[in-house]
């Protein structure tokens, strides 16, 4: 089994009310030196059997046409390795 983790982030030129929420909060907090804050969505994908070009292509399918809104949002995928899946 392996994972497939599927990171899905606004587009650059899309604002970005959330980040820069806990942008404008920092400073507050006590954390300085941090210029620029995105927000975004992780999804972890535990894959039953091997993750092959075809599997991968499937997934990059499913994120865009389901977990990304590609208008607005950019998304990347990759493999991950699952601790004990040598066991």
């Amino acid at each position: 089994m392996a994972r497939v983790v599927v990171d899905v982030m606004l587009k650059p030129e899309i604002l970005d009310p959330q980040g820069q929420a806990v942008q404008r909060a920092l400073p507050r907090l006590g954390f300085t030196g941090i210029s620029d804050v995105r927000q975004g969505k992780r999804f972890e994908l535990e894959v039953e059997g091997p993750v092959d070009e075809a599997a991968l292509a499937r997934i990059h399918d499913l994120a865009e046409s389901f977990l990304a809104n590609t208008v607005i949002e950019d998304f990347t995928v990759k493999v991950e390795e699952v601790a004990g899946a040598a066991e």
